[in-house]
């Protein structure tokens, strides 16, 4: 039976698997020790706990566990990895390379490091979304100590080459940083055979609590060097100080856990449903895909994403019109600017476009019955929506 909202915004976030909160519970009752206090019982069972889920976290993505650093989301850890490695390696160069269609927590550090006196350059991206990697070589200099490329973008899901971009970094000596918060658990990630030497994660994306991320900071040669931001204590190997949130940590641990058993059958399954969406979306007129298409180049794109203009319909009229589907016109830590989408300009698409735009999150808890609400629902607005003057629409 359908249940009314329909939830399609899961790159903003997913609710808490239900096995997720079951193992979180006892840890803010019971089992409630600070992990930093080794003098007693508690604090061992805190301990415990947390370094499991590191082991979790680490196993899924090929690294060591000393090499997982627990941070507030991957905000925090986009920043700490920015601004650590520009403090750190500040005495062999001052450059960075990044893409146009970055995250905000990436794209604004830079700005805030150019402000600095930090050069930074910003890869343009194609019509799909990807960057060039020979402009990447292009890019780099001797003063070049950091690339930070996402490996699957939040708005039009596209899924860049890390391997490639990790080997050229590997190569000229420089690090690689990759944003992986929409990449966790939903297709392969792995830092050693990608060549990643920084990668940041949430939790929240993958049905965990939210607060609560990590960073993923080399150790093994070529090793990467931070600048902590965070000073008081010396907690996370002394990279991040402050309390570890252990129900939250608990929690990440068991999602990661979760979400690698699970990853294939459920890509399979939320594509499944994407396409369903897509093949219905794209039978209305004046309906177009951003970022790769979903048929041609399906490899490139996220399982569960799907960015959709409807020319000649304002976004946020539509979004009003159909209030029992939510969704959302870019990303989530942007959306109280009403600037178009920097990641959808920078596709070169147009402002008119880029303002018609709807970005659908498919997730592990989207049926059949919410995904054919959406298209019934949709048809009928876009259709109503454009016997209005354009100029109120657009």
């Amino acid at each position: 039976m359908l249940k009314l909202p329909v939830y399609l915004d899961n790159h903003a976030t997913t609710p808490v698997d239900p096995r997720v909160m079951e193992v979180m519970l006892p840890y803010f009752t019971e089992t409630f020790g600070n992990a930093a206090s080794r003098s007693h019982s508690f604090g061992w069972a805190a301990e415990e706990a947390v370094e499991f889920a590191r082991e979790n976290i680490a196993l899924t993505i090929g690294a060591e566990t000393k090499e997982i650093i627990f941070t507030s989301g991957a905000t925090e850890s986009n920043n700490l990895a920015l601004q650590g490695v520009a403090e750190a390696y500040a005495y062999k160069g001052k450059h960075i390379i990044t893409a146009a269609t970055e995250h905000p927590s990436v794209f604004d550090t830079c700005k805030a490091l150019e402000r600095k006196g930090w050069s930074v350059t910003y890869l343009p991206a194609n019509a799909e979304g990807l960057i060039d990697t020979q402009q990447l070589m292009n890019a780099m200099t001797e003063y070049t100590v950091l690339v930070s490329i996402m490996h699957a973008n939040n708005e039009i899901g596209t899924i860049q080459q890390i391997g490639e971009i990790g080997e050229i970094c590997r190569e000229r000596g420089v690090l690689f940083h990759t944003d992986a918060t929409q990449s966790l658990g939903k297709i392969y990630f792995n830092v050693e055979s990608q060549n990643v030497d920084l990668a940041s994660f949430n939790a929240h994306k993958i049905y965990g609590p939210k607060g609560i991320g990590a960073l993923y900071v080399r150790r093994r040669a070529p090793h990467a060097r931070l600048t902590e931001q965070i000073h008081g204590g010396g907690h996370e190997r002394g990279l991040r100080s402050g309390t570890l949130n252990v129900p939250a940590i608990v929690g990440f641990g068991k999602a990661v856990q979760i979400a690698l058993e699970s990853m294939i059958d459920e890509a399979r399954n939320t594509q499944r449903l994407r396409d369903m969406l897509w093949n219905g979306l794209a039978s209305m007129t004046d309906v177009l895909v951003n970022g790769p298409d979903p048929v041609m180049h399906a490899g490139q794109r996220l399982p569960g994403n799907l960015n959709v203009s409807f020319i000649g319909v304002n976004a946020d009229a539509l979004m009003m019109d159909v209030k029992d589907v939510a969704v959302s016109a870019g990303s989530a830590c942007a959306s109280a600017q009403a600037e178009p989408s920097h990641v959808l300009m920078a596709l070169h698409i147009g402002e008119q476009r880029t303002r018609s735009a709807i970005r659908f999150g498919l997730g592990r808890f989207t049926t059949e019955e919410e995904i054919d609400y959406t298209i019934d629902r949709y048809a009928a607005a876009v259709k109503r929506l454009r016997t209005v003057s354009p100029a109120a629409v657009v």
